[in-house]
């Protein structure tokens, strides 16, 4: 895989979210937890490429919702990400069955229930990890995550190395 496509997505998904420096540093801190978890765990190359090009652009109908919502919702976003990342992808000349799964990824990311693979398991707990310290959540809050949505060892010792030592 060409993994100088996955900086060339990060600069694409800079330019959309220029201006917001918050959305940024999110994306980047949920591909560099799922990149270290995908690493950690062991996915194949193929796996890993999709994972982090997954999370660089999870988020990427955030805007696209507000515009048309008023609101980023979870169910809104997710619906309005799945063509601006398509086409995001494919105008890198990232293969048709990475943009195929990366935009399902984005439609599903706030969906636990239609997790399906290592690499949406992956994307989920990377996003939780960052978005558990983003909004400074108690233990609580952690260890319900924790027994509810992480499954990866790596994403665990993460989880508890963070939060609950």
């Amino acid at each position: 895989m060409e993994f100088i496509k996955i900086s060339q997505l990060i600069d694409r998904m800079v330019d959309w979210e220029t201006g917001n420096p918050k959305r940024i540093n999110h994306f980047l801190k949920v591909w560099g937890y799922a990149k270290t978890i995908g690493e950690l765990e062991g996915l194949d190359e193929t796996a890993r490429f999709t994972l982090e090009a997954a999370a660089v652009v999870h988020d990427i109908g955030i805007k696209p919702a507000e515009e048309k919502f008023g609101c980023h919702d979870g169910p809104y976003q997710e619906k309005e990400g799945i063509v601006p990342a398509r086409e995001m992808l494919l105008s890198l000349g990232f293969p048709e069955p990475v943009a195929e799964r990366v935009s399902f990824l984005v439609g599903h990311h706030h969906t636990y229930t239609a997790i399906d693979g290592i690499d949406f398991q992956i994307l989920v707990e990377a996003d939780f990890l960052v978005n558990l310290d983003e909004g400074k959540r108690g233990e609580e809050a952690v260890r319900t995550a924790r027994e509810k949505y992480f499954r990866t060892q790596a994403g665990i010792r993460l989880l508890d190395r963070l939060f609950l030592q």
